[in-house]
């Protein structure tokens, strides 16, 4: 069965889960509202969107090194400090410093691409498209789904969850606010990886090669 956009909103409206989840609900339960309704409270999703409005000004900041080449630091958000000192929680804070060293997000969400950068962007996969031939009619339709791909890429909510591929980091999110009670928030983030933006010096090959000879 077409999930169609009007359906993920209805359920969105009525659960207060997420859009992926309510999508991922409907595409589970073949288009049934209401089984997509339990499926989403069966995974104590239903609800984790409503809490997503209150004030988290706890939390914690988490150092994470990896093989002393990269380095990440990010805070995390709580409403209260007893959640602060959670373990579960704490976990969750652990997992996405991992993620930010593994796989290099830019944001956080896509709320906070600028609108330049995704304008450049749909821009680009526009005459992409376009230079392979599609039709026109179909052009628009293939930018949105090449453009959800590069959000993907560079926004760390939409990534795949290091841990459980099948899963994107905001499904774990929201079910560890379902699962706390408290709205949590991933604030920001900074990556270091070591010689990143600098110039690399280049060697011949030979030259290199001489040299692990002792030559």
């Amino acid at each position: 069965m077409n999930i169609t956009a009007s359906m993920v909103k209805e359920l969105r409206e009525t659960t207060g889960a997420g859009m992926m989840d309510c999508k991922k609900a409907l595409t589970e339960t073949n288009g049934n509202m209401e089984k997509a309704i339990d499926f989403l409270r069966e995974k104590g999703l239903a609800g984790a969107a409503k809490k997503s409005g209150r004030i988290a000004s706890e939390g914690m900041v988490e150092a994470y090194i990896h093989g002393g080449r990269i380095g990440v630091l990010i805070e995390v958000n709580s409403e209260t400090d007893f959640v602060a000192k959670n373990e579960e929680f704490k976990e969750f804070v652990k997992d996405m410093a991992m993620q930010v060293a593994a796989q290099a997000p830019k944001y956080v969400s896509r709320d906070d691409v600028p609108k330049e950068e995704v304008d450049h962007e749909m821009s680009v996969l526009k005459q992409q498209a376009l230079n392979e031939g599609k039709p026109e009619h179909i052009v628009d339709k293939m930018v949105v789904g090449r453009l959800d791909k590069y959000f993907e890429s560079i926004c760390l909510l939409d990534q795949a969850f290091i841990k459980d591929g099948d899963v994107k980091v905001q499904d774990v999110l929201n079910a560890l606010i379902a699962k706390i009670g408290e709205n949590i928030k991933i604030r920001r983030f900074t990556r270091y990886e070591v010689g990143e933006g600098l110039e690399k010096r280049e060697e011949d090959f030979a030259e290199e090669v001489a040299k692990q000879l002792g030559n």
